[in-house]
């Protein structure tokens, strides 16, 4: 550990950081129609984890940039939690990452240059594990310290998995548990356990690689990660862009055992009051959920879990994907339906 915390050097940390979906949709403005480009296959236009632009019948291109703030103090381990999140993005489109540049800003005068260097070294590992180089990239001075990549990958054009082609009666099925934002409030304030931290450093650096693997199927109709909206602002994101409801089981849902106790404490980070407001009428709780089970929901994951929309009969071939993958959490947690783009969660 560094005797320089750096938590304490930013005001939120990891996806926690993301700027709330409402004022972010306010900023952007409404959303825009499919620019005039044939080969771009991915836009803005559906709110998707990257853009992807086709070279040829046989390849397509997806580019995607992701960094943050500081998450945990170990340098080493903000780094592998910043690359691990970054490269998400690619496995979510089913693609395969092949480069990555490093997005480094860092407050030069607070910091030493061993600080740095450990975090690029975590970022250099996990680019390593996912066997790509860690080409590149650009460094500035800033006020916090700030840490990502931008993630270059390919994917075949028919295995492209959008997040807004489910159809009615898909189920959904989540690949790693929900809490993390929960486990970095309670780390930021000295009450996370040892358990805990390690329990948040396994799922965060746990590359989302079988999203390559579940390109293959034709039966997987959508594909996303759930990262700082929370699982609610992402499954959201399926249903305005695939036109469709979801029905959200709570109680099938994965949650990372070391959050539980802490949520229901009040740990949390404030991105989950933030993200709770900008649903608005898109999500109807049953009355019987109490808050913590709402605010579980809309925690603001870093390094989530794959959200998977697939046809019934394949529903057993997509869990098995993600076992042998070492996604031991991995649960069906709900269906897609017809109707408005709305998300009911029933106890």
């Amino acid at each position: 550990m560094t005797e320089v915390k750096l938590t304490q050097l930013s005001h939120g940390g990891g996806c926690g950081c993301k700027i709330a979906p409402s004022l972010l949709q306010e900023i952007l403005g409404k959303a825009k129609d499919k620019l005039p480009f044939a080969n771009l296959l991915v836009g803005t236009e559906t709110s998707d984890d990257a853009a992807v632009y086709r070279l040829n019948d046989q390849q397509a291109i997806i580019a995607t940039t992701d960094f943050f703030m500081p998450i945990v103090d170990d340098p080493f381990d903000f780094g592998r939690i910043a690359a691990t999140n970054a490269l998400s993005d690619v496995y979510a489109m089913g693609g395969t990452p092949i480069m990555a540049l490093a997005i480094v800003g860092m407050p030069i005068s607070k910091l030493p240059v061993e600080t740095i260097r450990g975090i690029l070294q975590g970022g250099e590992s996990v680019c390593e594990a996912a066997g790509i180089p860690l080409a590149g990239g650009h460094s500035i001075d800033s006020v916090e310290p700030i840490y990502g990549l931008v993630a270059i990958g390919i994917v075949h054009p028919d295995q492209l998995k959008k997040n807004s082609k489910a159809q009615a009666g898909d189920v959904l099925i989540l690949g790693k548990g929900l809490g993390v934002g929960i486990l970095a409030a309670a780390l930021k304030k000295n009450s996370l356990s040892a358990d805990g931290y390690t329990q948040m450093i396994a799922t965060t650096t746990q590359l989302n690689s079988v999203g390559s693997e579940l390109a293959s199927l034709n039966t997987v109709h959508a594909l996303t990660d759930v990262t700082g909206f929370g699982l609610l602002g992402h499954l959201l994101e399926i249903c305005r862009g695939s036109g469709l409801g979801a029905e959200l089981m709570f109680e099938q849902v994965p949650i990372l055992s070391e959050a539980l106790a802490l949520v229901q404490q009040g740990f949390g980070p404030g991105a989950i009051d933030r993200n709770l407001s900008s649903y608005g009428h898109e999500v109807d709780f049953a009355a019987n959920l109490e808050d913590w089970q709402r605010r579980v929901l809309a925690d603001a994951q870093t390094s989530g879990g794959l959200l998977v929309a697939v046809a019934p009969d394949a529903v057993d071939q997509v869990l098995l994907t993600f076992r042998n993958a070492g996604f031991a959490q991995a649960a069906v947690i709900g269906k897609m339906n017809s109707g408005s783009p709305c998300v009911a969660v029933s106890s």
